[in-house]
């Protein structure tokens, strides 16, 4: 069975939706289909093929459609909806001399020039309007992160019997990596004598993340202890650096997404500050770090947030109060003091984490499109 998965995303992206994407497809055509990333033609720093970036295999096609690449000059809603607009027509024509196939995306508009695709939600937003609604509407199958998410839809008057709730996964290969911790620091250049507190993703693209709490939690803690803050672009490393200097914090540039293992592993603790008060931060979030965390096994200690306690428990992480750099530190001292729980706790997360790889993800969702069928076409 073919399936086209349509995203309006610049192929390589240093974003995290790019690695989501880019193994999906993987677990997809390892699932048995016949799997083609269609996305537009965009300008694009990153010099590199795009398989060995995302560290996948090359058993899906990428094709590369026309598209004026407005937001090269106008980084804004009008030329951000203008470039979709372009780039889904372009689409349309080029599927409309295709064997028949399932319809897969992320791109809610699609619903101006197809019907009956399968839609992956991340996030909804403040304002419901009709391009959303139409959306939600023309798709046969949606599929969401979280249960808030699903119910928010259903309450749209979308039939929740057509909402999957599919939290994002993690390539367990890719993090069963056979090295000590020792080791792990010596490969990447972290200190051998310093308890590390790691946090991996960006600082400050998303307040709702979190990184201003850790920060915070420096004072609380020694000299002995370091946090790691990992993924960083230049400005928002420059804009930390702007808070002060301090000896606590290490800040390190984006890595290749190989590296990322190596990092987790050289780790004491892994942290997962999300803050409250952000519908995405709250309902919708499923990191893709906090799988990758769980892979690892290394303790977690992470806010207690509804979109969080999805995943994460008391089982197999510590769970804090979010927005308080004092609770926060707390919960990273217990899981630095406490061996036994920091062993349980990691080893649970292991366990559990299991369930989520990419590629059983990908056989769920088959499974619940029901390629009886065909959508988009």
């Amino acid at each position: 069975m073919k399936l086209y998965y349509l995203s309006n995303l610049r192929i390589p992206t240093e974003k995290a939706h790019g690695i989501q994407i880019a193994k999906m497809c993987e677990a997809f055509a390892l699932n048995g289909l016949d799997v083609e990333l269609i996305a537009p033609v965009k300008f694009n720093k990153i010099d590199q093929d795009p398989y060995k970036y995302y560290n996948v295999k090359k058993n899906f096609k990428i094709t590369k459609l026309f598209c004026l690449d407005t937001l090269r000059f106008f980084h804004n809603k009008i030329s951000f909806f203008i470039q979709t607009i372009i780039f889904l027509i372009s689409a349309r024509i080029f599927l409309s001399f295709k064997q028949k196939g399932v319809l897969y995306t992320r791109e809610i508009w699609a619903g101006l020039f197809f019907s009956g695709y399968v839609v992956e939600i991340h996030s909804l937003p403040k304002r419901i309007n009709w391009l959303v609604l139409r959306g939600l509407r023309q798709a046969g199958r949606l599929l969401v992160l979280t249960d808030f998410l699903k119910k928010e839809i259903a309450a749209l008057g979308i039939d929740q019997n057509k909402i999957f709730v599919s939290p994002d996964g993690v390539d367990l290969k890719n993090f069963d990596i056979d090295i000590g911790q020792g080791e792990a620091r010596k490969m990447v250049g972290l200190p051998a004598d310093k308890k590390i507190i790691l946090y991996s993703g960006s600082f400050y693209l998303y307040d709702w993340k979190g990184v201003d709490v850790l920060l915070d939690t420096a004072k609380y803690l020694s000299d002995n202890e370091l946090i790691v803050l990992l993924g960083g672009q230049a400005e928002e490393i420059s804009q930390i650096k702007r808070r002060g200097p301090s000896d606590r914090v290490l800040l390190i540039e984006r890595q290749s997404y190989k590296k990322i293992p190596v990092y987790l592993k050289a780790a004491d603790t892994l942290v997962l500050p999300n803050k409250k008060g952000d519908s995405m931060s709250e309902k919708y979030t499923s990191p893709l770090k906090l799988f990758e965390y769980m892979a690892s096994q290394r303790p977690i200690v992470a806010s207690d947030l509804f979109s969080i306690r999805e995943i994460l428990n008391e089982n197999n992480s510590i769970l804090v109060e979010s927005d308080n750099p004092a609770s926060l530190a707390e919960g990273i001292k217990k899981a630095l003091e406490d061996n036994q729980l920091a062993s349980q706790i990691s080893g649970q997360a292991l366990k559990d984490v299991q369930q989520y790889s990419w590629q059983k993800r990908a056989e769920k969702i088959i499974e619940f499109i029901n390629f009886s069928h065909h959508y988009g076409k």
